[in-house]
């Protein structure tokens, strides 16, 4: 589904190389935040998802707002580069347009492996982007030195000043190697190596640790269902998910819920999302920074 400005046109021919033959991870979760790059097959998996686990709506909107609230402190701390991989479709407010509304200068480079999240970026890049400062790419980030090579290659980025990389809600769903095993903490590990020093990373995943039992069981079938029907995921435990950040320096609060990290850089336009606690956001989050 796409809006053309003279209004919805649904379904129409997607990009060469859009598997429409199950839902994708990236166009369901930008149907969650009411975006309309999506197709039938993916927003009939989403009316399912919500049906059985309707705290996925404010969760997926709890967690685009931490993304917005992260490039605003890192861009307050002087970053002034992002990379950010797993982007999705540009729904909700996206990196260039949070940073550049307080730092102008800053650049940003886009890489996703779905080819409608890269087309709509290129898309939105084209109208309301500056090319020497915005550029989105196809690649896969199993693959950290051809995906580094390809976002330095685009000039956008300066490899030898601190980057920001973002990894939002992108590490719980399985990423898998050439055996079939998860191969995204390997990946992340990579990632750290090839930042420069000063630079930070930042993280959000879905965690079943610590949420309440009634959330926990909505865990169990939303994995069920992702398994099944879209694209394995992994609920990682707290640990786990601090051992990503590898010996990089958390930034406060540390790892935490994603309604609980600088709630005081919202915008004055950020849609108020109230949960009963702050776990029943089920998304963990933190930054580190490179030593």
């Amino acid at each position: 589904m796409i809006n053309n400005g003279e209004g919805t046109v649904k379904d129409p021919f997607p990009p060469q190389g859009v598997d429409l033959e199950r839902p994708s991870v990236a166009r369901v979760y930008d149907w969650y935040l009411g975006g309309t790059a999506n197709w039938a097959i993916d927003r009939e998996f989403g009316e399912k998802v919500l049906a059985s686990f309707p705290l996925i709506r404010p969760i997926a909107i709890a967690n685009r707002l931490f993304l917005h609230r992260a490039v605003r402190h890192l861009v307050g701390l002087g970053i002034r580069q992002f990379l950010d991989i797993g982007s999705g479709v540009p729904t909700m407010g996206h990196t260039h347009q949070v940073a550049g509304e307080i730092a102008p200068d800053s650049r940003v480079v886009y890489a996703d492996y779905e080819p409608v999240a890269v087309a709509h970026s290129q898309i939105l890049l084209e109208k309301h982007g500056d090319p020497a400062r915005h550029a989105a790419i196809n690649a896969d980030l199993r693959d950290p030195d051809k995906l580094w090579q390809q976002a330095i290659d685009t000039g956008v980025l300066d490899p030898n000043q601190p980057v920001a990389l973002l990894m939002v809600a992108v590490l719980h769903v399985q990423q898998p190697g050439p055996d079939g095993t998860d191969i995204g903490p390997d990946a992340v590990a990579r990632y750290r190596e090839l930042l420069p020093s000063g630079s930070y990373l930042a993280l959000s995943h879905i965690s079943d640790d610590g949420v309440p039992p009634e959330v926990g069981k909505g865990l169990v079938d939303l994995k069920r269902m992702y398994d099944a029907s879209s694209s394995p995921v992994i609920w990682r435990p707290r640990n786990e998910f601090r051992s990503l950040f590898g010996d990089f320096d958390l930034i406060e609060p540390g790892l935490v819920w994603t309604p609980d990290w600088h709630p005081e850089a919202s915008s004055p336009d950020a849609p108020e999302i109230e949960f009963d606690t702050p776990s029943e956001s089920v998304i963990l989050c933190g930054v580190g920074r490179k030593p």
